[in-house]
């Protein structure tokens, strides 16, 4: 049952369905938005240039009508939208609205295709689907954001198995809690702006989707008590110092606390409403503030009886941060003076917390309740195959598989090379060995790492017939080397291999 609030000026779900098939009908869709601007003007939408589009849709087709309306937010004629649309429905539910003989739209639509094939579209505020954030903050503090850069990457990064319950916190217009009903079997969606909570029902309903069970309030205490097997949030992670001079929060990033406080503070309390097994991936910020690691500062907010692997993906300093994000508010486009004492009360606010540059990234924690919990902070900057949701459970499988292998059980164990692995030799032209050699991976978080002349040997044996001891083994005789001691000094080394998901056992790890 929903506990949100009706919100007046936002259109109502009961047409959504006849809008839907219209929509459909049309080719209003990912797919048939790429053939009808062709790959120039879709990606200049991104961008948050509109031209290009407007002018691929000068033409009186449905497409070109729903695009215009939906989309780009121009009005049109009153009788070439009801060649498109179920006009009355539409007028009725607050989908448009008449102005002389035109229609307008009243909030974007945006086709997005889901991982499968799906035609979703996410609703949201206007101006606020093309382009992402650009100058949001001028509508109010409670503008509800479409389909960005971060909504995508941790719909992304987000594991994918069957759950019982999933919680989508700080929902904004409900991308991830539409992936989320893919998969899970009940669904909440939480918000501390009431606006959010109504375009996700809309984007839900506009989808296909099952229903999602819509919370108002902060972090989480609209969830109560309940545990979930799935927690995911792209949080207000912006480190702002707030309102400054007459500027208003904006509730779709600034979280209202001080510094990285929102984020430790959602990931801290993350383990204890986690049933055991289940994840919590977030988006987030954080400082890096002077005298102290920020692998630390991270390793200090998991939360006992969780994994964590948390990946920093970006680092801006200070001053590249605050323009970054006044941008995204549009106060550069606004008086000089009032620009100029809002870029000071951001940089008197990292000079105050000692802070010198920003991370971004992400943060997944799964319930283990391990003694020996497995925390992996690491920096990883480099392009990586998306989706990684997959790449992220079988990383948290390899953890709970080296944690309960000795290396005697290790040695024991069969192991085959991970598909997409290959091998590189460096060297002179002509030299008889090389100076090195790289084992690469083109699959997940495409990494690389340097081996010698026994773990490339090992690697290349590794067909899951023999024990990673008879290779050592046969590898000992091969390059007249006592047996017993390259078995001593291999086990870390096949660790390294392991973990990093170069070599996987032949028995399934999760």
């Amino acid at each position: 049952m929903s506990t949100t609030r009706a919100v007046p000026d936002i259109p109502s779900p009961d047409h959504a369905l006849r809008l839907r098939e219209a929509l459909l009908a049309g080719d209003f869709t990912a797919d048939g938005l790429l053939d009808l601007l062709g790959a120039s003007a879709y990606a200049a939408l991104a961008r948050s240039e509109t031209v290009p589009a407007q002018r691929a849709t000068r033409g009186d087709g449905p497409l070109q009508t729903l695009v215009r309306l939906f989309l780009l937010q121009r009005p049109v004629a009153y009788d070439r939208a009801r060649a498109a649309l179920p006009l009355e429905e539409c007028l009725a539910g607050g989908w448009v609205v008449r102005d002389g003989d035109s229609l307008r739209a009243t909030v974007d639509v945006r086709p997005y295709g889901g991982p499968e094939g799906q035609d979703w579209f996410i609703v949201s505020d206007l101006g606020c689907a093309v382009g992402g954030a650009a100058g949001a903050g001028g509508q109010g503090a409670g503008v509800v954001l479409g389909v960005g850069g971060a909504s995508t990457t941790l719909a992304g990064i987000t594991v994918r198995t069957p759950v019982e319950s999933a919680l989508d916190l700080g929902t904004g217009s409900g991308i991830q809690a539409l992936h989320a009903a893919q998969h899970a079997t009940r669904v909440t969606a939480t918000d501390l702006n009431p606006r959010a909570l109504a375009f996700t029902r809309l984007t839900l309903a506009l989808s296909g989707a099952p229903g999602a069970e819509l919370r108002e309030g902060s972090l989480f205490e609209p969830a109560g008590e309940d545990r979930y097997d799935l927690i995911v949030s792209n949080p207000p992670f912006v480190i702002s110092p707030g309102a400054v001079d007459g500027g208003t929060r904006l509730t779709y990033r600034d979280g209202g606390m001080g510094g990285d406080d929102l984020c430790r503070s959602l990931v801290q309390q993350a383990g204890g409403r986690l049933n055991h097994g289940g994840f919590a991936q977030f988006l987030a910020n954080w400082q890096h503030v002077e005298g102290e690691e920020w692998q630390d500062r991270l390793r200090s907010w998991v939360p006992r009886g969780c994994d964590a692997w948390i990946v920093q993906r970006e680092v801006q300093d200070i001053t590249q941060y605050a323009e970054l994000w006044l941008r995204d508010s549009g106060d550069h486009r606004g008086d000089p003076g009032a620009y100029a004492a809002r870029y000071g009360a951001w940089l008197d606010e990292f000079e105050a917390r000692g802070t010198k540059a920003v991370g971004f990234g992400w943060i997944t924690l799964r319930r283990s309740d391990s003694g020996r919990p497995s925390v992996v902070v690491e920096e990883w900057p480099h392009p990586v195959e998306q989706p990684l949701g997959e790449s992220v459970r079988a990383h948290f499988a390899r953890q709970e598989y080296l944690r309960t292998h000795d290396d005697a059980a290790l040695l024991a164990d069969h192991f085959v090379l991970a598909d997409g692995v290959t091998q590189e030799q460096v060297g002179l032209p002509g030299a008889e060995h090389p100076e090195h050699v790289v084992l690469r991976q083109s699959r997940g978080m495409r990494r690389a790492t340097k081996v010698d002349t026994v773990g490339a040997g090992f690697a290349g044996a590794c067909d899951g017939t023999l024990s990673a001891g008879r290779i050592l083994d046969a590898i000992a005789q091969l390059i007249e080397e006592d047996p017993v001691l390259l078995r001593d000094r291999t086990p870390q080394a096949l660790r390294l291999l392991v973990e990093e998901g170069f070599l996987e056992p032949v028995t399934p790890v999760g």
